[in-house]
């Protein structure tokens, strides 16, 4: 199928997926060097992106801070939750809900034992787990919630944040 442009609907679902991938390792490239590296035009980089993000594939753009370098105290946790499902609405209610809340980072759906995984924020351990008993627990439709708290962070979004000083020692796969 032939859209505006001369571009088909699979090629630009391929190059859609190849800005994806490039910008899902390194957001801080520009529209230039991603054109420079797919032999695309810049302004097409530039509408590909404008697009994806109005239709919220892609739905935002972060960085991975290692606050423990900074000396900065905070306070994160692993929260499963059990949750009633809602007639009509399912999980998704509940979980918007919860997403509501300024100190939740991550909220997923998950298999298992718990309904959902809750991932928060504070500046403090305390400040965490006054969340818990105080704002996430009493909520209609929560049965129960199981805290684990983070006491370090290895590697974030796939990037390392603690490096050990050891090289890599992987073998090398070649075809």
């Amino acid at each position: 199928m032939l859209l505006k442009g001369g571009i088909t609907v699979s090629g630009n679902r391929c190059k859609r997926k190849e800005i994806l991938e490039i910008i899902e390792n390194d957001a801080r490239l520009n529209a230039e060097q991603i054109a420079a590296m797919l032999d695309m035009a810049e302004d097409e980089v530039v509408r590909i992106i404008k697009e994806m993000e109005e239709e919220k594939i892609i739905a935002g753009y972060f960085t991975v801070i290692n606050w423990d370098k900074v000396g900065e105290e905070k306070g994160s946790a692993i929260i499963e939750v059990k949750i009633t499902p809602q007639r009509d609405l399912g999980f998704d209610a509940v979980a918007m809900r919860i997403c509501r809340f300024p100190e939740v980072k991550t909220v997923r759906l998950m298999s298992g034992a718990y309904d959902l995984v809750v991932y928060i924020e504070g500046q403090t351990m305390r400040e965490v787990a006054a969340f818990v008993t105080q704002k996430l627990a009493p909520l209609e439709h929560v049965l129960s919630t199981a805290t684990h708290f983070v006491l370090k962070t290895y590697k974030l979004q796939g990037t390392l944040v603690e490096e050990d000083g050891e090289e890599d020692r992987r073998l090398m796969i070649t075809p």
